[in-house]
């Protein structure tokens, strides 16, 4: 029997490096509770840490809805779109772990960019891409044969890996325009500026000794971007180079699902869609439709974890005799947009 609403039909997860979304959805896309946590990338924490934090947050979420802590399970299908699933052995391991944390009596374990892409569309195919801090690619053909990218970097023959990427690009421009090596950049002084140092030496420096952390050199994305937007050469070949692998990736995604002459949709997520750079976004949106020129690009304007949500109701509609109408799955993604829209 079905869940009546009121009663989770789906337990989500979208889970980053730094944070971890859980929302509870009845069979109509009410959410009836939601929570957010600490990161549960596996490749980062360990698996056992990535488990005990999505663990946490489902019962922060219950307890959001009202329910008693440690339900379990929560929700007949469960969707679990995670940070670091990139590999089929990174799918089979954790899906071992979802199951044996009885969260939901079905699981879909997938990367976190499917949720990029269904949060995007209400058709259940499509391709999504996310590029904050790091950068990947995922779709789903019509006939639901998925692609998807390891997206481990220069291991995984990434050129330009994302925001973390441009950010310490940005510092390597500074230094060089500062040494004679490369040409006079805006970044010279901004670098500095955003870190309150001297110079862009005394950034290396701090780098160096420790006294500044590597991962902060990601913050310098968004001054990339701003010094490319005021027209700085350098900054803006550095976010084209970033953007052509965007393309790169999207129209790879586009050949291997066959959709090259299909409307499909390509959904757009991540910090760096969302920094207002609209030169970097007409950039990808051009480079895709090159190669399917009946591609539909959109920016992701809601949380991620309304697409892992939408996943886990396709989940719960295929083992159940009430799926419902076309007008009804939008109004499902309608109802999941609005707590995180208010």
């Amino acid at each position: 029997m079905p869940p009546v609403d009121g009663v989770p039909a789906v337990v989500a997860v979208d889970g980053g490096n730094s944070k971890t979304d859980v929302v509870l959805s009845s069979a109509d896309g009410t959410v009836l509770g939601r929570a957010r946590g600490g990161g549960s990338n596996h490749q980062l924490v360990g698996l056992d840490a990535a488990i005990a934090s999505i663990d946490e947050t489902v019962d922060a979420a219950l307890a959001d809805a009202g329910m008693p802590p440690s339900t379990r399970p929560v929700a007949p299908a469960g969707a679990y779109c995670l940070a670091g699933v990139d590999l089929p052995i990174d799918e089979q391991r954790v899906s071992d772990a979802v199951a044996g944390s009885r969260w939901s009596d079905t699981a879909l374990v997938a990367n976190d960019t499917f949720a990029i892409w269904r949060a995007g569309t209400d058709a259940r195919w499509g391709i999504g891409v996310v590029c904050g801090t790091g950068l990947n690619c995922a779709g789903r053909a019509p006939d639901g044969a998925a692609v998807r990218f390891p997206s481990l970097g220069e291991l995984s023959g990434d050129f330009t890996p994302g925001g973390a990427w441009l950010g310490v690009r940005g510092l390597g421009l500074a230094l060089r325009a500062g040494d004679g090596r490369g040409p006079a950049t805006a970044l010279e002084r901004s670098v500095a500026e955003h870190f309150g140092l001297a110079d862009a030496a005394a950034v290396l420096e701090a780098v160096y000794t420790g006294d500044l952390g590597y991962d902060r050199l990601f913050e310098l994305a968004r001054v990339v971007i701003s010094a490319a937007g005021a027209g700085d050469g350098p900054a803006r070949q550095a976010t084209d180079q970033l953007a052509d692998e965007v393309v790169a990736m999207a129209v790879a995604a586009v050949r291997r699902l066959g959709v090259a002459d299909m409307p499909v949709e390509v959904v757009l997520g991540g910090g760096i869609f969302d920094s207002g750079d609209g030169v970097f976004t007409s950039r990808v949106t051009d480079g895709i439709r090159a190669v399917a020129p009946a591609a539909r690009t959109t920016v992701l304007d809601t949380a991620p974890v309304v697409g892992a949500a939408l996943l886990g109701l396709d989940l719960f509609d295929a083992s159940s005799d009430d799926a419902p109408a076309a007008a009804d799955a939008s109004g499902r993604r309608a109802r999941l947009r609005r707590p995180f829209d208010a």
